[in-house]
């Protein structure tokens, strides 16, 4: 159970330093709100995409370039998942695990958690992957990435996805949303975990290229096919 927690130095610094831009927001965001009777919290806006996403689980997404082998809902701990296999000539299936928002006030919550113990994971060598989607700016993603084995080795990717962008912090989120709020909308969000098949001993370094295009082909697949409503100003 020790490696589910295990982060690499830079991930942890990282952390750190949106801890403390997390602190600022709640001194100039939240305190201020608070004071004046606005607080945004207690009465907080819709999200307008949250019908759309609900459709997940039971749903078959098109993911430009690949074919679907097959796609089951799954629910663990409350929160239902969707699995979708998909392949490739010359390219051994993926898993696509997505976990959408289910309600307005719902935030999240280090859902990778639930799926690591349906996996039976074992973990190590956890880095980050930057990658761009359509509707955002370069390097507008921020995902984690490691090798998990159980009977077989794969790479994981995961992150929380949003329209435009997405990280693997749910802090991260959190101040997208509250700097949203004050413009009177919100950030809907995903939970996308991919599942790479790799060799036992392989590098995550032999694969990034195809994992970086495999992850920006699911961000872009969810702003065109989910998050639309966001798209539309």
């Amino acid at each position: 159970m020790k490696d589910m927690f295990k982060q690499p130095k830079g991930i942890f610094l990282s952390q750190l330093i949106i801890l403390g831009v997390f602190s600022i927001a709640i001194i100039f965001v939240a305190v201020p709100s608070y004071l004046t009777g606005q607080w945004s919290w207690l009465e907080l806006p819709r999200v307008p995409e949250i019908a759309q996403m609900r459709k997940i689980p039971t749903r078959e997404l098109s993911f430009a370039g690949w074919n679907t082998v097959l796609q089951k809902k799954i629910t663990l701990s409350n929160n239902h998942w969707s699995f979708q296999v998909i392949e490739k000539p010359n390219q051994e299936p993926v898993t696509v695990a997505l976990m959408p928002q289910d309600y307005y006030q719902d935030s999240p919550q280090v859902e990778w958690v639930d799926l690591q113990g349906l996996e039976n994971w074992q973990t190590d060598d956890y880095k980050t992957l930057k990658f761009s989607s359509e509707a955002g700016k370069k390097n507008s993603v921020t995902a984690r990435w490691f090798q998990a084995w159980n009977k077989k080795t794969y790479a994981v990717v995961q992150w929380y996805a949003w329209p435009g962008g997405g990280h693997y912090s749910p802090t991260r989120w959190f101040l997208a949303d509250q700097k949203a709020q004050l413009k009177g909308k919100r950030v809907p969000w995903i939970v996308v975990s991919i599942k790479i098949p790799m060799e036992p001993l392989g590098e995550l370094e032999d694969i990034e290229p195809m994992a970086k295009s495999l992850a920006q082909t699911v961000q872009n697949t969810l702003e065109k096919q989910v998050f639309q409503v966001s798209q539309q100003k």
